[in-house]
């Protein structure tokens, strides 16, 4: 690998975007999301580190009227009006089955076999790794113009039971995508210190 090429670093807009000025959003803009939008997102996303290379992330993307009545009776009654409001809410999702994929994402060695043969671990690997797939799905929405705001107030058994019956996904959490009325945002709340996060060992 190039060195120099390996140092190069976003610049102070990008990051700007990406995590200094972006924030979570409650109020959204009556403006559709371009389905090719969410692809482009989506494919930026899946590009992120997993173990194994397992991408367990599976996304309904929930934009009709109908969709939305569904998902409703799911929420915690402080989300209703953030998820009835946004253009597109996404139910990030995990595949307990996730492995069945793993002859062709990770090939050099069978992993499969292990996933089988502890389900336990395959639910952790599972839940953790879509996880972070889902972290990547909203920065790389930030990067490419979209406001989220991610949503953790909701039941998930019911959710699962809407959406996923019968089959070997589950939720792991929810995030509006779409543009924001960014005139109801109250200050950025504070952000714990370095040395309050951090250690050395």
């Amino acid at each position: 690998m190039n060195v120099a090429a390996s140092m190069v670093r976003a610049d102070a807009a990008a990051l700007d975007l990406i995590f200094r000025q972006a924030r979570s959003h409650k109020a959204w803009r009556d403006m559709p999301v371009p389905r090719v939008l969410l692809q482009q997102v989506v494919a930026l996303a899946m590009a992120g580190p997993t173990a194994t290379n397992s991408q367990p992330m599976r996304i309904v993307f929930v934009e009709s009227q109908q969709g939305k009545e569904r998902l409703r009776p799911a929420l915690h009654a402080g989300n209703v009006a953030k998820m009835m409001s946004a253009p597109v809410t996404a139910i990030v999702a995990y595949d307990l089955d996730f492995h069945v994929h793993q002859a062709r994402t990770f090939p050099h060695r069978d992993v499969a076999s292990g996933y089988r043969a502890d389900p336990a671990h395959a639910h952790d690997t599972a839940l953790r790794n879509s996880t972070l797939q889902g972290a990547y799905l909203m920065l790389a929405a930030r990067a490419l113009g979209l406001d989220i705001g991610p949503m953790s107030g909701f039941h998930n058994d019911a959710v699962d039971a809407e959406f996923f019956a019968g089959t070997s996904l589950r939720s792991n959490f929810l995030c509006n995508l779409g543009y924001a009325d960014h005139g109801d945002l109250l200050p950025r709340q504070p952000r714990l210190g370095f040395d309050e996060v951090c250690s050395w060992a």
